[in-house]
């Protein structure tokens, strides 16, 4: 009767032990299935900001290129008009 107690303990600890273990690889599947799901949301996040951007550059581009247009014909104004300076002292 001895033994037969001790061997159901000893079976119910494995078998305890066998569900702790089971809980243990759910949970950890939950927390990497859950990582990559973040993932997937940042990268959805980053190309839902793509075409935001390229307005945004767009804006300022065409900014930028009427500034340079300006400081390119100031710059020739000023080149030109110190070559009449020079030839007219």
């Amino acid at each position: 009767m001895g033994t037969t107690v001790i061997g159901l303990v000893v079976i119910a600890v494995v078998i305890l032990y066998l569900v702790f273990i089971y809980n243990q690889l759910v949970s950890l599947r939950n927390q990497f299935k859950n990582g990559f799901a973040q993932i997937d949301v940042q990268l959805q996040r980053r190309h839902d900001l793509i075409p935001n951007l390229v307005e945004s550059a767009k804006a300022y581009l065409d900014h930028e290129k009427s500034t340079l247009t300006q400081v390119m014909e100031a710059r020739n104004n000023a080149v030109s008009a110190q070559k009449d300076a020079a030839r007219d002292p």
